[in-house]
């Protein structure tokens, strides 16, 4: 009996003890496995940070390589401003200064970089105030030439008050002025033509006036080449000369054989003086400083009454005809070229006529300024 106890404790004692052994086994596993992962996770954490480590390194560089590049220019500068400047010519116009963020970047674009084109606005290089201006027009056409041709020259003298106001003064010539082929052929064909004061002649004149400024600009002409031009206009009044054709040229069915032995001149007789207005526009393109061309339309206004013609009236003629005298001490018989010259002007002024003339002509010259 206390053999079978004795063995009953021994095997509940090798039963606690195994059951014990079995609980530690499990305990040292488990520790086992948590070191295991603590070792697997070691190199992951190893590698962000060597990769942190590097970008860090890669910031330094780029940092360090930034600033050289700026030691780099503030020294090129500094070359540069130590460098004296040019000497500065009478006329230029001031220099520009800019910031070190304005000399690299130019509404977003670096100068140094040759594909980007910076558009710069170039100054006007001369004034015109207080200058004198002599202008030839060696050409002057008229345009609406449809009863009258008109071809002479002129020449102004403009004084610049201000940039964009001048005073001017023109004189000019008309060396070609006479009736046009149109108002002759009214009278030989259709036995009629224009009357006098429609077709009366601008023979010489003056205008005084002024001249404005309101544009000016600039154009292109080869590369790297700017041309510099203004539109001007202008207005003015004066006094004109002017006279009235009598008798066409005669050319034709004239000489010897004929029934008319003599060729006759175109004859003329003198009408006086008239106002003269005067409206314009046109540019000036500059060739320098001191040259331009100019080319302009104006337009010369000026009042036509005929009522004497070489400073006879209507009554001044009848009594010529008729072997008497002038009645008017102004009247000058020997002005007319030939008799029947004195029945031609008595036909025009025997009804009395005025009219308003437009003078339109386009003028070609080129002045010099100093």
């Amino acid at each position: 009996m206390k053999t079978i106890l004795r063995a009953a404790l021994v095997i509940a004692a090798l039963a606690l003890a195994s059951s014990a052994a079995a609980e530690e086994a499990k305990e040292v596993g488990a520790v086992e496995q948590t070191a295991v992962h603590e070792v697997e996770a070691e190199p992951e954490a190893a590698g962000v940070e060597a990769a942190q480590a590097e970008e860090v390194e890669e910031a330094e560089v780029e940092e360090a390589e930034e600033a050289e590049e700026v030691e780099g220019e503030a020294g090129e500068q500094g070359a540069a401003s130590a460098q004296p400047a040019p000497p500065r010519r009478t006329g230029d116009a001031p220099l520009l200064r800019v910031s070190e963020e304005q000399a690299r970047v130019i509404e977003g674009a670096p100068l140094g970089n040759a594909s980007v084109g910076v558009h710069i606005i170039e100054r006007k290089p001369y004034t015109n105030e207080g200058r004198h201006e002599l202008v030839l027009y060696p050409a002057i056409a008229q345009l609406n030439s449809k009863f009258t041709i008109h071809v002479g020259a002129a020449a102004t003298y403009a004084y610049h008050l201000f940039e964009n106001l001048a005073l001017q003064f023109t004189p000019l010539f008309h060396y070609v002025n006479h009736e046009s082929a149109f108002n002759q052929e009214l009278i030989d064909k259709g036995h009629q033509q224009a009357q006098a004061a429609t077709a009366l002649l601008l023979q010489y004149g003056a205008v005084g006036g002024i001249e404005v400024t309101p544009m000016y600009g600039k154009f292109a002409l080869y590369e790297g080449v700017l041309g510099h031009f203004t539109f001007v206009l202008n207005a003015g009044a004066g006094m004109g000369n002017t006279r009235i054709q009598l008798r066409p040229e005669q050319t034709a069915n004239c000489g010897p054989g004929t029934a008319n032995p003599e060729c006759r001149a175109a004859s003329f007789g003198d009408t006086g003086f008239k106002f003269l207005g005067s409206v314009g526009a046109g540019f000036r393109v500059f060739l320098g400083e001191r040259a331009a061309v100019r080319l302009e339309v104006r337009d010369l206004i000026y009042t036509a009454r005929v009522d004497k013609i070489n400073g006879c009236a209507f009554e001044d003629l009848n009594e010529l005809g008729n072997g008497g005298q002038p009645l008017n001490a102004s009247c000058r018989p020997d002005k007319f070229s030939h008799v029947d010259d004195r029945q031609l002007a008595k036909l025009l002024l025997k009804e009395t006529s005025s009219d308003v003339l437009n003078n339109v002509s386009v003028y070609t010259g080129f002045s010099f300024l100093f």
